[in-house]
């Protein structure tokens, strides 16, 4: 699983947290529509980055637990939460996705903004759904969502963002061969003082045949999965290939 570095931590907070944000209040309807919410509002937030979505479900009273490989990444998730973390309602562990393990168990676990591609290869994410099954209550739910093939032809080029505080350039490339992409990330940041930091990172994507992901969810003992549009999380889809980026409801 890829960490992150303290610079790329900082940019990710302030520019990148706006996803967590879009789809948590979408999540959490979804999950509230479903008998076993009433029973348990509990949270598994896996690879939480710098916990934004986790900071929503607590404001919404939710137990909160967040896992995530990077330090600096975690740093952040804990001052954005600080109250929540201070009083024992969120708890944020350094772990990796592929292979984790926890002393609870939650009604719902989520994963967002294509994390899960993060990880190495099939064997990492097959790591995954066994890792999280179970810390999942039974009826509950694994929501995450994944860049598919689609979506990663999308990184092929460069992209500068020109903004008043910030200059940001992402060249990426598609592997499709390798199954992989990449994108290196150079930008300047203005901090406090007026003066622009710099940071560099180069993150990468792993591509994965979603119907292995499903069958795969099946074979480690998910009981049911569909994909799905973030718009409509009880709707399934057909041709999830066609979307640049596919949500997935598997219930235990």
């Amino acid at each position: 699983m890829q960490a992150y570095s303290p610079a790329f931590a900082r940019v990710y907070n302030v520019k990148w947290a706006d996803f967590s944000q879009r789809v948590a209040p979408l999540i959490r309807a979804f999950y509230e529509s479903t008998p076993l919410a009433e029973e348990r509002k509990s949270l598994l937030d896996v690879c939480c980055g710098t916990g934004q979505l986790a900071r929503h479900f607590a404001e919404h009273g939710y137990r909160v637990t967040g896992v995530d490989l990077s330090e600096p990444m975690l740093a952040y998730a804990r001052q954005n939460n600080a109250p929540y973390v201070e009083s024992g309602q969120v708890t944020f562990v350094h772990g990796d996705a592929a292979d984790f393990s926890l002393d609870e168990q939650f009604g719902l676990a989520v994963s967002t903004f294509d994390a899960l591609n993060h990880l190495p290869g099939k064997e990492a994410l097959r790591g995954c759904f066994a890792s999280v099954l179970p810390l999942v209550l039974p009826g509950g739910f694994f929501i995450f969502d994944l860049n598919t093939r689609a979506g990663l032809q999308l990184w092929n080029g460069i992209n500068v963002r020109d903004l008043p505080d910030s200059l940001i350039i992402d060249r990426g490339i598609y592997d499709e061969g390798g199954n992989r992409a990449w994108v290196k990330i150079t930008g300047f940041l203005r901090t406090e003082s007026g003066l622009y930091e710099r940071f560099d990172e180069t993150a990468y994507n792993s591509a994965f045949d979603l119907a292995w992901v499903r069958d795969t969810l099946f074979k480690t003992g998910w009981q049911s999965a569909y994909f799905c549009r973030i718009g409509d999380l009880g709707m399934p889809i057909v041709e999830p290939e066609a979307e640049n980026r596919a949500f997935i409801v598997a219930r235990k």
